[in-house]
């Protein structure tokens, strides 16, 4: 028990070192670039395939179509830095309902953590997507986490019960419902399909 002072001051000074490392990543980093600090290390993005970038931007569609409508909140997509305690990630896309929404000001960089993250995995980021990233999600209280993967087109929908992530279902072709965004019921094919994603659109309107 006596070394436990020792070991202290050591987590101390791991922490501010790793603070100040994470201080001179948001002087570091640009608007440009898709990059994320996780657990005191700066990780770069490599550009996105085109089925990863048409996911994503169809179903951030989806999404702001249908909070315009009914429930409100921001969505946001790759480019929103949002802080947790120890990381700051980009996710592919986010939300924050209308509570946060109106907290959070037109100038803002930095955000707080969402109550909604959607992550369109693929080979080089499917082990922080499944790993530190559920953990932290998890962790920080974030109600939803959907991990969609683009090969076999189908999505793994987590939802915060009891302060635990329970896996609800690994959708493909059915429709699924948020916990997050009240009332969504979304055709998965709507994020796939071209036909079924204007289909979806319309009827959000």
């Amino acid at each position: 028990m006596h070394e436990l002072p020792q070991i202290l001051v050591e987590l101390q000074e791991f922490w501010q070192n790793e603070q100040n490392r994470r201080k001179e990543f948001y002087d570091w980093v640009t608007p440009d670039m898709k990059v994320e600090f996780i657990e005191g290390e700066i990780v770069v993005h490599s550009p996105v395939r085109r089925k990863h970038n048409a996911i994503t931007s169809d179903l951030a569609e989806l999404l702001r179509v249908y909070t315009r409508q009914t429930v409100r909140g921001f969505v946001g997509v790759e480019k929103i830095m949002c802080r947790f305690t120890r990381n700051d990630y980009e996710p592919d896309i986010c939300y924050f309902d209308a509570t946060q929404d109106a907290e959070i000001s037109d100038e803002q960089t930095i955000f707080p953590v969402p109550r909604f993250i959607i992550e369109v995995t693929s080979t080089s980021t499917e082990y922080r997507d499944r790993g530190v990233k559920l953990k932290d999600f998890e962790a920080h209280g974030v109600l939803e986490y959907w991990i969609i993967d683009p090969n076999i087109e189908q999505i793994e929908q987590y939802i915060l019960i009891d302060n635990k992530y329970e896996l609800q279902g690994v959708f493909s072709t059915e429709t699924i419902e948020s916990r997050a965004i009240t009332d969504l019921r979304l055709p998965v094919r709507a994020i796939f399909d071209k036909a079924v994603f204007a289909k979806t659109i319309a009827d959000f309107y």
